[in-house]
């Protein structure tokens, strides 16, 4: 019996890390995160490539487009929505949602969520805190998990 298991060991992984730029009093604080997490499972620094873009609508095309490069194991995708008093939130946390699904499925390359929809500016920064409990940290390690299985997939 075989058994494919992931691990939290990156040595040799590539990883993408795409930030929407919109609320970075919250996004840096999850891309910090996800570059300590990077670097404890030891990726090193000059295999994480952050990826900034403007929002978090625009996450998954830019995550597609740097997973069809084939440049990347993995893609960490990082954003925070706030709701507010219109439905524009659920528009675009749905979007973003699905987009990075159909950017992973599309591309055959592991892509993470690591997008905070919360309902307050006090529950976004407590998300984003320092450590393992930072969202952005909790992505970063889940990107590394999948790359591990999907490299164990590819061999016979």
């Amino acid at each position: 019996m075989r058994t494919i298991e992931a691990t939290q060991a990156a040595p040799g992984l590539r990883v993408a890390v795409v930030v929407s730029k919109y609320n970075d009093f919250v996004t840096e604080r999850l891309q910090a995160g996800a570059v300590a997490a990077l670097t404890h499972a030891g990726v090193p620094g000059g295999d994480i490539t952050v990826i900034k873009v403007p929002g978090s609508f625009e996450i998954p095309f830019a995550a597609q487009q740097a997973a069809a490069t084939g440049g990347f194991d993995a893609i960490v995708c990082l954003g925070c929505l706030i709701r507010g008093a219109t439905a524009h939130f659920e528009y675009i946390a749905s979007a973003a949602a699905h987009g990075i699904t159909a950017a992973a499925a599309a591309t055959g390359i592991p892509i993470t969520f690591g997008v905070l929809t919360t309902n307050s500016v006090e529950e976004a920064i407590e998300r984003a805190g320092e450590g393992p409990a930072n969202k952005g940290w909790e992505a970063a390690l889940a990107a590394v998990e999948m790359a591990t299985v999907s490299r164990q997939l590819k061999q016979p």
